[in-house]
């Protein structure tokens, strides 16, 4: 009997959260998937269409956008995280006015990021960018360059404005990872003679793999969504060089109103996540065993 009222008071607990689960991320999944399966457009009559609006967004040029998300996601993502190390381990370090330091690298995940975002893009512009002009000071370059106007540069220039808004919060991350290793371990080894370059291989950078692995499936995430800063400074442009997977749904469900095909890139994007997840939570299991048990 105390069992059953235990229990009855767990699920009491439970059921706000549950509901709210329910509302708020099943329902509109499960209304998203129906939807794919549909017409759906500004037309007031809504056909059942099957699986053609998945046979459609499967083809060479959505192919093309794919094999795009994944490398735009794959350097930004590995960016953030190098950067995000060596920022961490050298705000880490007993140097004279780290505490101001550590306050100076904030101010890229402060600021809003659409007003970031802007700032990049007058940077970026080729007549009075500062990016180009100090190229052209310098003699690197013969004029303006406006890199936003090519694909290539306008790629790059995308990841370097999301490198740019992801480093801080990552490095405050790894810099409480590194901050949470036990100081025997580094007295041991300098006792030992272990140089500085050895005790990050042999004992920082093993002691932050589970908060390395965390951050980089959360900025994963948050990377392969991204919609603000490709949309702000591109647009998906130049000729869709910088079009992702989530800047195509919203051209396909908001620009050209074709929720029912839009419905079905979503989902599309939602299974590659849950891949991602899984993929994640698999790895997890491994390196720490004990705790999923």
């Amino acid at each position: 009997m105390r069992s059953e009222r235990t229990t009855l008071i767990a699920w009491a607990f439970l059921a706000p959260a549950l509901l709210y689960v329910l509302a708020i991320v099943a329902w509109p999944l499960v209304q998203t998937v129906i939807l794919s399966f549909t017409d759906a457009s500004l037309r007031k009559t809504t056909d059942w269409v099957g699986s053609a609006n998945y046979e459609k967004i499967f083809n060479a040029t959505f192919a093309t956008v794919i094999v795009r998300t994944f490398i735009w996601t794959f350097f930004s993502v590995a960016l953030k995280m190098i950067i995000g190390t060596c920022g961490a381990v050298l705000l880490n370090a007993a140097v004279p006015g780290r505490h101001l330091f550590r306050i100076l690298i904030m101010p890229p995940w402060i600021v809003p990021m659409a007003i970031g975002i802007f700032m990049w893009g007058w940077m970026y512009n080729g007549q009075f960018g500062m990016i180009s002009g100090l190229l052209q000071r310098f003699g690197i370059v013969d004029g303006p360059v406006a890199w936003l106007a090519y694909g290539n540069t306008a790629f790059w220039a995308t990841i370097v404005t999301d490198v740019w808004i992801g480093v801080p919060l990552v490095t405050i991350y790894f810099l409480a990872a590194i901050q949470a290793i036990p100081k025997d371990l580094y007295e041991a080894a300098w006792t030992d003679g272990a140089g500085r370059w050895y005790r990050f291989r042999r004992i920082t950078l093993p002691m932050m793999v589970p908060a390395i692995i965390t951050m980089s499936m959360l900025s994963l995430i948050a990377t392969f969504n991204s919609f603000d800063i490709i949309w702000i400074l591109t647009q998906g442009g130049p000729n869709g060089a910088t079009t992702t997977m989530i800047i195509d749904t919203y051209h396909t469900a908001i620009g050209s109103r074709k929720y029912g095909e839009g419905a079905a890139r979503a989902v599309v994007i939602c299974i590659f996540l849950s891949l991602f997840s899984l993929a994640y939570f698999r790895v997890t299991r491994r390196l720490q065993p004990e705790a999923a048990k």
